[in-house]
């Protein structure tokens, strides 16, 4: 328990997409973050000896197939409590030990989700034995995995072996909400459900229409990606950066946008025009960033080295003579969203976030300074040693 409240209060301090102080995580929390990341193989062990009892796979299947969660994922905690702990009680048996110790270790481990990440996986498993259970921390670990006898073997990374395999990995849902069920129009509904008020026009601001990365940043075991997009900007009038608006699938609003492929198309916004006017008049002459990140924990908090964030910035900074944020340029004739100079330093931006998983997809960069074209997109995304690592579409309405 003494691990979870550390992990907590050290979670707390991390900076997310408000105008809140950041104050710098203490050691203590930072330390207990380390020890809990490791893999949770003894649970993973225990977890696939437990699928020796036909009774429990049924259970399992049907937990899987029910959860209304993107890629029908289960939070380890709550379906281990479920139905009088009956997950609890029936992996216990089969591992030869009591409930209580079991549930004890389960307590003491990092928050875990578990679910088929390759959906053919998930499609082709029936509820037999033909199936491991692995688990790994971040994207690069080689998945360990353990088969219903609790044999241990190694994964590749990169490639997802045939043998349908479950995934015992650290939480990245937000489970606090439950989906919202989705209402389909079966018939011509005339624009509206149920006769009811049309929605609201889309509001004024900085729009994405399309995007394109050319990896999704997240190892196979970890599922589906999760593309956010944030709108960075000066922290007062300090030489910091602060995340002001954060766009992807848990957002909110007209902010929400789900990519979990290479490739989306739709219209999201990304920072409305009161939002840009409000930041302009508190930091006049300032500009922003349009940056992509590949969220791998806590959504619409940006988690990540901070000292490769400033290598990166540094070096696409350099690049295009710092020609690298924008801003509203829109005239009586034609709204338009254009490059501007970034006139102040970064190199204390992310001083105080906390080192974690979040992958750095890269800063947008307009095609007319990168002096380069690709079609249908007007930004370019530009990662680690400037490498470009997608395209995005920007359209100021």
């Amino acid at each position: 328990m003494l691990h979870r409240s550390c992990a907590v209060a050290a979670l707390l301090l991390i900076a997310a997409c408000s105008d809140r102080t950041v104050t710098p995580p203490s050691e203590a929390p930072v330390a207990a973050i380390a020890a809990n990341a490791q893999r949770p193989e003894a649970l993973a062990k225990m977890f696939a000896k437990g699928l020796k009892n036909p009774a429990f796979r049924a259970y399992l299947k049907a937990q899987l197939d029910a959860s209304p969660y993107r890629e029908h994922k289960l939070q380890v905690e709550n379906f281990l409590a479920a139905n009088e702990s009956r997950a609890l009680r029936e992996i216990a048996v089969e591992n030869g030990t009591t409930k209580d110790a079991l549930g004890t270790q389960a307590k003491a481990a990092i928050a875990l989700e578990v679910y088929f990440p390759v959906p053919a996986h998930r499609a082709a498993w029936t509820g037999d034995e033909q199936v491991l259970v692995a688990t790994a921390v971040t994207d690069d670990d080689p998945p360990i995995a353990f088969d219903p006898d609790g044999r241990r073997q190694v994964l590749d990374p990169k490639t997802p072996p045939a043998i349908p395999v479950l995934a015992l990995v650290p939480v990245e849902t937000d489970f606090s909400h439950r989906p919202a069920r989705v209402i389909e129009c079966i018939d011509d509904c005339g624009g509206t459900i149920g006769g009811g008020t049309p929605p609201p026009p889309p509001a004024p601001g900085l729009y994405m229409t399309k995007s394109h990365f050319v990896q999704d940043f997240e190892g196979w075991l970890k599922g589906s990606p999760e593309f956010e997009i944030h709108i960075l900007g000066q922290k007062g009038t300090t030489d910091s950066l602060m995340s002001y608006q954060c766009a992807g699938e848990h957002a909110g609003g007209p902010y929400t946008f789900d990519q979990n492929d290479l490739d989306w198309s739709g219209n999201v916004l990304l920072f409305s025009k009161s939002q840009l006017d409000q930041y302009n008049v508190a930091h006049p002459n300032q500009n922003v960033r349009v940056f992509a990140v590949e969220d791998d924990d806590t959504a619409c908090q940006i988690k990540t080295d901070p000292d490769r964030f400033q290598k990166l910035v540094l070096a696409v900074d350099s690049a295009y003579g710092k020609l690298t944020t924008g801003n509203d340029s829109s005239t009586t004739v034609a709204k338009a969203y254009k490059y501007a100079k970034a006139l102040y330093n970064v190199w204390q931006a992310l001083a105080h976030w906390f080192k974690s998983n979040d992958e750095l997809v890269g800063n947008a960069v307009e095609d007319d300074i990168v002096g380069t074209f690709y079609p249908g997109y007007n930004w370019f995304v530009k990662g680690d040693n400037n490498v470009t690592n997608g395209w995005i579409n920007l359209e100021m309405r």
